[in-house]
């Protein structure tokens, strides 16, 4: 069991709902727009990082109410006393977002080590033919899960990039020294970051290489390093390119020109150019191997949004059965409960309807 106790308050169109007496499969059905979406998106902020939405905080707070909105969870782990994590939104600062582990104040980064969170939505169907950054932000939350420190590299590589972009752009020549300083944070925690993305990219990797290449179409993944991944060779590049880089305004050597490469294997096609459902099953096949993956060191919780009703019925078997034997707990949302047949008799199971949770049996 991973979670369970859930409450949101005055987040989207949920004035308070609530799920209790969770398992291991979960599943929210109700009509579009109901809010189904909204009880994933608001677990997805159970982890780092700005959720599967990538919303301002502000738009997720309940229109009409007071501006904030609050997110809870009981995390039951190895047996013990639960824990309770929360994170919310004040309506005084409501771009600020705040969490609490057993009611004490901590920081967002810090859930990666309570709990690994993973989702597949309809809006990532175009990963693969998207830009780079929607694949780098694929693996950093991919990273995130496997390693909750993956998560203040990235927060502090993005603030050094930042500030280098803004010297590199000013008319005023920057000052070599505070450039030297700048580069060297940049150069660390660039490394640290390219390092974490390598390795979940292997990671992954390899637990493809072992499955069949049916029913899910079987992708084989490759890291493309957008600089050297060394700490000094990183450092290095950053100054001699402090010429060129000025002349663009922006820096063009680091992690954040990072790509992830994507192949069907067997057929050796890149993903971009393979057909809409090959493109979804390989998509499937990543996430649920990088769920499994994450669920070894920590409790694991993976959030699919309307995935099981575009499924053929002996990939949606196969999908049940992989997420039956996955160490990660599941929600699953849907319109109607037809395709959930092969879990209902196993599965929690709510309704969901403008904004209010109900439980089904």
């Amino acid at each position: 069991m991973a979670l369970d106790l859930i409450t949101l308050s005055d987040f989207r169109n949920h004035v308070r709902s609530e799920l209790s007496g969770t398992a291991h499969f979960n599943l929210l059905t109700g009509e579009n727009g109901a809010g189904k979406t909204n009880v994933l998106e608001a677990l997805s902020l159970l982890a780092p990082g700005r959720g599967l939405r990538r919303a301002p905080l502000a738009e997720m707070a309940r229109g009409g109410g007071a501006g904030g909105f609050a997110i809870g969870a009981s995390l039951a782990a190895d047996g013990g006393e639960p824990v309770r994590l929360g994170t919310f939104a004040r309506p005084d600062r409501p771009n600020r977002r705040l969490v609490q582990v057993n009611g004490a104040e901590a920081s967002a980064a810090s859930l990666g080590e309570w709990l690994a969170v993973s989702w597949l939505t309809p809006a990532m169907d175009r990963l693969f033919t998207d830009s780079a950054g929607g694949r780098r932000r694929f693996v950093d939350r991919m990273a995130f899960a496997l390693d909750p420190s993956h998560a203040r590299h990235a927060t502090r590589y993005e603030a050094a990039l930042r500030e280098r972009n803004r010297l590199l752009s000013d008319d005023t020549p920057p000052d070599p020294v505070w450039l030297d300083g700048v580069e060297r944070h940049l150069a660390e925690h660039g490394s640290a970051l390219a390092h974490g993305r390598a390795r979940t990219i292997a990671a992954v990797a390899e637990a493809l290489a072992e499955l069949p290449e049916e029913p899910f179409a079987r992708p084989a993944l490759a890291y493309t390093a957008g600089g050297p991944l060394d700490q000094a060779n990183l450092a290095v590049a950053l100054r001699e390119s402090r010429r060129r880089d000025r002349q663009a305004a922006r820096t063009l050597t680091g992690p954040h020109r990072d790509d992830l490469d994507v192949t069907m294997a067997g057929k050796g096609a890149p993903a971009a150019i393979c057909s809409t459902g090959e493109q979804k099953a390989m998509l499937i096949a990543i996430t649920l191997a990088h769920a499994e993956l994450a669920a070894k060191g920590r409790p694991g919780v993976l959030l699919l949004d309307e995935v099981a009703a575009h499924l053929d019925p002996l990939r949606r078997e196969a999908l049940f059965t992989r997420l039956r034997t996955g160490g990660a707990q599941a929600w699953l949302t849907g319109t109607e409960r037809a395709p959930f047949a092969g879990i209902q008799g196993e599965a929690a199971m709510w309704e969901v309807s403008a904004g209010a949770v109900t439980c089904a049996t």
